[in-house]
């Protein structure tokens, strides 16, 4: 007869726990992927592009982590790897009519300023671990300033379509994080522990839609030249699909 433990359902707790570690596997499994999607892009944009799908990765390494360990560190370690692969990302696609005017649209100092403002916000986490949210809902608010400018700008209906859905799983995933941390005693007391890992489900989707969508816009100003085609893996007829995009070589420009 097998031992009756087996049986025994687990302690809420420490199923919410392996929940949250269970979806962090998307972090794993789009990080590579979109790296080889990406391939023929970044080999003509930049190649710096793979170190935010590196980073992407890292993330959900942390998370993991810190969902196992519940340790100080282990959160703070998850929030910096967002930091840094936001402001990694923020670095390469922001595009150069919203730059400092000091900087005169120069992109390596722009992406030494973003730098230097990354490591000396990652500094000061460990002093104040409230800097982090800070400076993530900064690097948040101004892509989402962008975001909206460049939907009011462009008619191309990939980015506008692209755009829409992004800011629809990133408003679920935050409704998610936020519901799950001021309502955490009613959602216990329901026996609903799941929303922190719908929050990562979302998040790591809502990555992939974003970095796509700053390819687009940082197209129209980087790469005039090309023609980007946005595909979506596995099929691009599926009704759900993760994004990257084609170059296709014409002569047109944005």
């Amino acid at each position: 007869m097998p031992p009756t433990f087996l049986f025994q359902p687990l302690d809420p707790d420490v199923e919410g726990r392996i929940w949250h570690q269970f979806t962090n596997v998307p972090f794993f499994i789009f990080g590579p992927l979109m790296m080889f999607l990406m391939h023929p892009y970044a080999q003509r944009r930049s190649r710096y592009i793979y170190i935010v799908w590196v980073l992407f990765m890292v993330i959900g390494l942390f998370s993991m982590y810190f969902h196992m360990t519940l340790s100080f560190l282990g959160q703070l370690l998850d929030e910096i790897a967002i930091l840094w692969f936001l402001g990694s990302a923020y670095g390469i696609w922001m595009p150069r009519c919203y730059f400092p005017s000091f900087l005169g649209g120069n992109r390596s100092q722009f992406i030494c300023l973003v730098f230097i403002t990354t490591a000396v916000s990652t500094f000061l986490s460990f002093l104040r671990p409230t800097v982090n949210a800070y400076a993530l809902n900064s690097i948040g608010l101004h892509v989402l300033y962008i975001v909206c400018q460049e939907y009011r700008k462009t008619s191309n209906k990939e980015l506008r379509h692209l755009i829409e859905v992004c800011v629809v799983l990133w408003a679920g995933a935050l409704t998610s994080w936020i519901s799950d941390r001021l309502h955490c005693s009613f959602w216990q007391r329901i026996h609903f522990f799941y929303l922190h890992s719908i929050w990562h489900v979302l998040i790591s989707i809502t990555f992939p839609y974003g970095m796509v969508t700053m390819a687009l816009v940082d197209a129209s100003y980087e790469m005039p030249g090309e023609t980007l085609k946005v595909r979506y893996w596995p099929r691009d007829r599926w009704p759900v699909g993760l994004p990257y995009v084609e170059i296709q070589g014409d002569d047109k420009n944005c």
